[in-house]
Formats: structure tokens, sequence, C-alpha cells
């Protein structure tokens, strides 16, 4: 529900139209009076120490008195709206937080609120092309890439000339888990402005639309974005797009053409609600405090500098035409602001001044700011000289250069069909690619495209490599694929700060990113965790593009098998060709410059492949454009797309699409998860002791029972295999166990470990075929013997028998009555083999021992339980031994005995990648494939 002010009166902008007001309007309400009084004195008082400050008036529209202890007290009037945004509502209040702002909101999604507020600084910066808004977006966590979403849409609508600092505060004071705060931001942004003093010309609102099937939905939730094929951000009032910003699977331009559409409408919704809340309650507007060089300042720089600028923008290459540029906006400068402009008809602007008061204080400066402009782009951020007599202002003069520089470039580009460089508009710059650049990276990649170049280094690691994420959406997220890039300021020739990682290198990176997670493989097929750094050495264009390109490249030289080939490119836009003698239609750039984004009108970044897209941003400098000039730029950028692909196949040399010598091992494995405390043991004592016994890297054992191996070598990583094999097989009635180690003996029998900590009970009666009175007579703690499990009790017990493995036994006769049941299949199959081994005495080994052994070892699927795929996730019914045997840890000594009696077949040379062997174990051996 709105509530509606009885008195909404104009902005008054000084003490002078504040006192004629008072007298004039004869609805203001007496107590009101004295307010406006005090504001029209605080303004003349302002006013005496500034000239040229603009006060800004205090609105009673929002205010009411209400008696108290102290008398009338000054309090603002809440509104309130419900906007309908697709199947739901939201909640916009203002009058409640943040009083005295300009603006100042709360939206309400759910129970997802987002506080946003807008201020002004009373006295105005000097003047600059680059408008002074600073927007910061809290999550409490990270946010930078979010603070871009809320500046970019809003920088369109801002009215040139307004020069008092502008900051946007937004926080996230509410998350229920469900609703995303970052479009709600947005949306809250656009209403604080709109509300305040701010003089922009539309009201600007963001949605988010996810795409589930075949159904665009408006603002998913997180639930409904779990399913979703699409995750794209747009921007915009309600005639025209300012921002999309966005990822998906591979998705046709016509199938984002139509969310776009479906977002534009949600757009377009809000902001006629917005409209209607601002006319209630909205602030007037401080047009009369944007101020704009003299029209006559762009006839005479056009004069002085017309023709050698066409001269200087067919300059191609960019330090040469920057260098051609600066020397003559110097000139411009030192005619109109130090020597004075001399018109044609012989009138001279200014007299000649004392060369003392030409002295300069400080150099201008040229600030590049992060995450507002693109590669190369430079504004302007001057220091006053000495106050001198002058014709025009050194900063209205720089702006006018500027802008006059803009129109002749885009001029030329509509009038001649040519770009600095002399391409046309649809063609693509050189493009030249080298694999293997750095020999000792696992894969590297040096990707040129006219201009810009990106170094592409791709580093493989196990888990402990991932990148940790802290955000509200998820608790300790776990990054196994991240892009870092990189833009030091020797990419563009100059000097500059090295610090920490900018809002628009952070932006930039995670576009390369997105665009890349699409072609990657699992983490089961491929259980590396994967990071791409991107260094740009050379920049003049997109060079996030460069960095999707370059990254892909090193990818496949890294080895990593990717689903297909994707590339980037940037198209920008030329809106207005009437202007410049076109036909009126929007003129589409491919892979445009920098000089072309800084004076173009659209900076569209499109990254996929022949069949679709995989990420893809939008920034706008005018007030928006349309779905048929999206659709043509889209398919223009597929065009470009196709040929960067074709290019990019005729790298030399070629992606190796193998795994580096230099890359760790990772093997993965599947226990049951219950046999995970087995392997880690008490306080991780369990696995620290594998590490350090075989020299692996890292064990990582999950709750879920999947085990991974990172290793130097494919020795170490078998050893460890093995033991952990040994650790977590699970027993089963029929299995042989070859060489294994008597541990303990007693009166009525020998405990032997089979595996590492599992022993069972060989009773007298089953160690000989002969009868012996004690065990301690054949046999001795330490001694070697072959035992084949015969029975498994109610308790978990082992049963094992030395004596069926023995010639001339019948262990099915001797152990009826201590057996239930029948014999199996496959207990059966293995009494021809038993049959024939000759008679063998405890402690010695023959040729014909060994023969047999091997030969069991080729029929027995289960001789060696190592290599026993089922034992892995065969229900596990196995109790700890009986009590009076002697547990002791030596995997060491098994997992080395079973590696001596097994025959090895490894390889050093690289192999393809084995996602899965056929078993139950899912084993990725990525040098060579482990038998």
């Amino acid at each position: 529900m709105l509530a509606y002010p009885r008195f909404h009166p104009p902005l008054c902008h000084s003490p002078q139209s504040i006192r004629s007001k008072i007298s004039t309007k004869s609805s203001i309400p007496p107590h009101q009076k004295p307010f406006l009084r005090a504001s029209a004195l605080f303004l003349s008082t302002k006013r005496s120490k500034r000239n040229n400050f603009f006060a800004k008036a205090l609105t009673v529209s929002q205010a009411v008195y209400r008696t108290g202890g102290g008398g009338a007290q000054y309090v603002p009037q809440p509104f309130s709206v419900k906007i309908p945004v697709g199947d739901r509502e939201i909640l916009v209040e203002t009058g409640h937080i943040g009083r005295q702002a300009s603006g100042a909101v709360t939206v309400t999604d759910g129970e997802t609120i987002v506080y946003t507020s807008v201020c002004l600084a009373d006295i105005p910066s000097e003047p600059s092309d680059f408008f002074p808004l600073s927007v910061n977006y809290q999550e409490r966590f990270s946010a930078v890439g979010r603070t871009r979403l809320i500046d970019r849409p809003l920088r369109p609508t801002m009215l040139k000339g307004f020069y008092h600092e502008m900051q946007i505060l937004s926080w996230v004071l509410s998350y229920d888990g469900l609703h995303t705060p970052d479009a709600l931001a947005v949306t809250a942004a656009g209403i604080a402005v709109a509300l305040s003093e701010v003089p922009n010309s539309k009201v600007i609102a963001g949605v988010r639309i996810g795409l589930v099937g075949e159904r665009f939905i408006v603002n998913p939730t997180t639930k409904e974005m779990e399913e979703s094929e699409l995750d794209l951000l747009l921007a915009g009032t309600d005639s025209a797009i300012l921002m999309i910003e966005g990822y998906c699977n591979f998705l046709p331009e016509e199938k984002l053409l139509q969310a776009v559409e479906v977002g534009q409408d949600a757009v377009r919704a809000i902001c006629r609600e917005v409209e209607g809340l601002v006319a209630k309650c909205g602030k007037p507007k401080m047009f009369d405090a944007i101020k704009l060089p003299p029209p006559e300042l762009y006839r005479h720089v056009e004069d002085i500098a017309g023709d050698e600028l066409v001269k200087v923008l067919q300059i191609k290459n960019k330090i040469p035409r920057r260098k051609a540029l600066s020397l003559l906006e110097e000139k411009v400068l030192t005619t109109l602001t130090e020597k004075g402009y001399v018109k044609k008809e012989g009138y001279q602007g200014v007299a000649e001044v004392a060369p003392e008061l030409l002295e300069v204080e400080d150099e201008d400066e040229e600030v590049v700011v992060d995450g507002e402009v693109d590669e190369g782009d430079v504004h302007i951020r001057p220091v006053a000289r000495k106050s001198i007599p002058l014709l025009f202002s050194e900063v209205d003069v720089k702006l006018v250069f500027k802008e006059v520089t803009s129109k002749f470039l885009r001029k030329r580009i509509v009038e001649g069909g040519r770009r600095s460089d002399g391409r046309t508009p649809e063609e693509i710059r050189l493009i030249n690619s080298r694999c293997g650049l750095l020999p000792r990276a696992h894969g590297s990649a040096l990707f040129t495209r006219g201009e810009t170049q990106s170094l592409a280094v791709v580093t493989l690691g196990d888990k402990q490599m991932a990148q940790r994420i802290d955000n509200l959406e998820a608790d300790d997220e776990l990054k196994r694929f991240y892009l870092q890039y990189s833009f030091p300021p020797s990419c563009v020739g100059e000097v500059g700060r090295m610090g920490a990682p900018s809002r628009r290198e952070v932006g930039h990176g995670m576009l390369a990113e997105r665009a890349l997670e699409p072609i990657l493989p699992s983490e089961e097929d491929f259980p590396y965790t994967i990071r791409v750094e991107s260094t740009i050495t050379e920049s003049n264009g997109s060079s996030s593009m460069a960095s999707v390109c370059g990254g892909c490249l090193a990818l496949q030289d890294a080895g990593v098998p990717v689903k297909c080939s994707i590339a980037g490119i940037a198209m920008g836009m030329v809106l207005d060709t009437e202007e410049f003698g076109g036909d009126g239609t929007p003129l589409i750039l491919s892979d445009i410059t920098g000089s072309e984004d800084a004076s173009g009108d659209m900076d569209f970044k499109v990254a996929g492949n022949e069949d679709g897209i995989t990420a893809f941003q939008m920034d706008i400098k005018v007030s928006g454009i349309t779905l048929p000039i999206m659709r043509e730029a889209l398919v223009q950028a597929k065009n470009g797309r196709k040929h960067i692909l074709a290019e990019m196949l005729n790298s030399s040399p070629p992606p190796s699409k193998k795994l580096s010598k230099y890359a760790p091992l990772i093997h993965v494995m599947k226990v049951k998860p219950e046999k995970i405390n087995i392997i880690i043991g008490s306080g991780g004592k369990k696995v620290k002791s594998i590490i350090e016994e075989t020299g692996v890297e890292a064990i990582d054992a999950q709750d879920d029972g999947i085990v991974k191996i990172t290793a130097k070598d494919l020795t170490s990583l078998e050893k460890s295999k093995a033991i952990i094999n040994t650790l977590t097989m699970v027993p089963k009635v029929g299995d042989i166990y070859r060489n294994c180690e008597i541990k303990s003996i007693a009166p009525y029998g020998v405990f032997v470990e089979i595996a590492p900590g599992r022993e069972g009970l060989c009773h007298i009666s089953e160690l000989s075929s002969d009868w012996l009175p004690k065990a301690e007579d054949a046999f001795k703690v330490g001694d070697r013997l072959d035992v084949k499990l015969m029975e498994i009790n109610d308790k978990g017990q082992l049963r094992l028998s030395h004596r069926a493995l023995l010639p001339d036994a019948n262990p099915e006769k001797s152990s009826a009555k201590q057996r239930s049941g029948t014999p199996s299949k496959e207990n059966a199959s293995q009494k021809a083999p038993d049959k024939a081994e000759p008679k063998k005495v405890a402690g010695m080994k023959d040729a014909s021992v060994v023969e047999n052994t091997e030969r069991l070892r080729e029929k027995t699927a289960s001789i060696e339980v190592t290599s026993t795929s089922k034992s892995n996730i065969t229900e596990d019914k196995v109790s700890p031994a009986p009590k009076d045997s002697k547990r002791l840890a030596t995997a060491g000594k098994a997992g080395s005995s079973t590696n001596k009696e097994r025959p090895k077949r490894s390889s050093s040379k690289p192999t393809s990648i084995v996602a899965k062997d056929g078993s139950s174990n899912s084993i990725v051996d990525t040098k060579a494939k482990v038998g």
C-alpha cells in the first residue's frame, strides 16, 4: 500500500528561491515554514563560503511533525509497496531505515532482505569524463563480483555533467537460503537512486532468469537453480536492456534471446511499479547541478585538431596511436588554455599572460579505475593548475577533446567502413597460438589475437589444491576448477602498482572460468583439481575472451579430456549512425579493440562453440539496446567464434593432449563407507603411517567411501593401494591367502594374519594331514604358510585351514561336523589343482609348489584379495577377531609380501586415462594402468 503525502514542493536551488516559495506557497502548513527558513539560512551560509557550491533543498514531502517531550519533532513518513515479480511478490519499503540518506530502501523476497542507501557529496567534484560513483555490496562474505552487477547498469542512466560524488551501499541483512540476494540488490539500488535527488534518466531493475526443462523462471530459488540449464542476470529499464551476464551449458542463441525477452518483460513490470512509488515519495532531482562544457568549445577543438585527428586515428598500432593522440591533446590544451584561442574573425580570447603564471604545480593524472573500464581505457582525473585567466578550463578542454576523438573514430567506421586498424566491421584480427611453451608446467599455451595476448598455464593437483569459497549460498565450498586472471600494467605499456586482484580482475577471471567450466570432465572421470592462470602479457581488446581461448588450449595441453574446444569474442556497436551519414541501422563490430570499446556503445562478450553459448556478458554505454540488435550481435558473434576455433586448430605446436610427466598420479578407489575409519585410524595415525611407509603425497579418504591416493610415481602408488585393499577387504569363504604370517601360537592352533589387522584361527587339526600333538612342534611365530578360509561364524571369527591346500587331503570329509551347509562350486573347482600339489612341509617351498600356486592364481578369481574387485563392496559381516588373538598393524610387511609374489606390469610412459576398469573400483591411473 502507498501512503500519499499532502505536500510535495519542487526542488529549491537557492536561499532566494526558498524564501520566495515560503511567501507564495500558501498551502505550506505554518509549522513547516520555520523549517524552510532554517534551510534557507543554512544555504546562505554555505554559499558564502564557496560560490560554485550547489546546495540540495530539504524536502518536507516525506515528513510529518509529531509532538513529544521536546516539542515538535521531524519524522519522515514511511512508504511500502508490493511489486509482482514472476510467481511471487517483493516488498519495497522506504522511510523505515536510513532516513538521513538521499535515498534508502529495503527490498524483501521471501525472508531475504537487502538494504540499500544512496548518498551524495555536498560539494561537487572536479569535472571528469568518469561519473564519480562508488558501489559497495556486502554479504559479509566475498561479494566483489556482485558489486559490478549494480555498478554497470546504473552508469548509463547517469546524466553527463553531474559531478557530485555518489555512493551506494548495499547490505544483505537476511538470507533465507532460497531467494538469492544479488538480483534483488540490483533492483534495490535502482529504486534507491530513483527515490534520491540524483538526476538519473531512467529507473532500473534487475532479475535472474533460470531455465528448467522448457520453462523460464523469473527469480528462481536456489533449489530451482540446481536443475536450471541457464543462469542469466539481466538489468534494464522499462524500454531497453542495459546489462546481461550469465552462464549456460551450450545454450543456442535463440533460447538465450527468449530468456532475455522474459527477463525484459519482468524488468519492465518492476520499473512501472517503481515509477508510481517515485511519483508519491521521491525527492526532487538536482538537474540544476549539471554542468556541461561550453557548446562552442566543441567547434574550437575540431578546428584545431580535426585534420590531424583523421590522420592519427589511421595509425594501426596501439602504442604509437596513443602517443600521437597524447601529443595532439597537449597541443589543443596549450592553444585553448595557456596561449588563448584566436578566432578566424581575428578575435583574441585571452590576453598574453606572465610566464610565471603558467607554472604547473602537479602534472595531470590519468588513472585507470578498477572495475569500470576495459583494457587500455584511460579516464581523466585532472589536478587544477594555478588560477590564471583562461578562455576555457583545462578539464573542459580534455573532456571535449576525448568526445571529439570518439566522434571522429565513429565517423570513420560508419562513413569509410574501415576501423582504425583497417578491418571491416566483421573482420577478426590475426590469431596465433602456441602450446607447450613452458616445459615444466603441466600445460601451457600462448594465445595472441592482434595486440591482445594471454599466457595460460594449467596446474593439476589433488583436493588440497582446491579453492575454498565462503559465501551465503554454501558453507566451505571447495572448487576443483578455478581460473586466476592477472592484468599487470606492463601489458598496456604502462607503469603501475602491483597489488591484490582488483574488482575488474576478479570479474574477468570469473567470466573466463564459467565459460570453460562446461567443457571439463566430471570428477569421477578426472579426479584432479584444475587451476588455470591467465596472465595478460599484451592488451588491446578483450583479454577475458583471450583467456578463454588460451585456457582451452592449455587444458588440452595438460591432458585434460575436455568435451570440446570453445572460444570467446567481444562485440561492439555504433548505435547512432545517422549522425555520421549512416542509414540509422546499428553497426555491429566483431573483435573490438580498446579504443572501439571506449568510444563505442556496447561491450558484448560471448564464449562458446559452434553449437551454443557457455558464458556471456554485455555492458551498454548508452540508454540501452533492443532484442533485434542483440539478435544481430549474437549471430555475428557466432560466426566470429567459428573463425577463432578454426584458427585454434592451427596452433603450432599443437596441444599434447596427454598428461605431463611432471603431473602427479591420482588413483581413485571405492571401499565400503564403514571401512573409512580403518584406513584413517585413531587420530589419523594409520593413514599417516601408510603415507610415511609408501612415500605417497596424500591420501584423501571421504565419508562416502571414495579414497584418492596422490603419488609422484607408480611404485609408491602400488604400495599404498595394496595396503588399503588389504585393510578394507571383506573375507569370503573359499578365498585362499598365500604366504601369510603366523602371529601367535596357542595349544589348540595358530593365529594367522591374512591381511593387516585381520587374523584367523587355523586349528591344530587343520595344520597338517597328519596328527600333531602340539602346534609348536611343526610351526613357530613368524613362519609363513598358505591358508584357505573355511568358515566365518556368527561372531565374525575366521576359521582357516592349511590342510585343505595340501595334497591327498579331503577337507570336506574331515570338517563335515564342524561346518553347516554344502561346499560351494568355487571350492569344488579348487579340488583338482589341490590334489595335484605334492606334500609340503611347513616353512619349505619347492618348484612344484610355486608352479601350482601360479596355476591356482590364474584359475581362481579370489586367490589374491588385493585384486578382487568384489571384496571392497561386498557387505562386511566380519566382526573383530577373537579376544585372545593378537593384533599387530603390519601394513607395510603385508603389502611388501604381496608385491613380492605378484609379477609387476607397469610403465613410466603416459597412456590413455582410464576412468573405470569395469569393476566396482573406480580407478583412474593417469600415467599407466596398474596391474
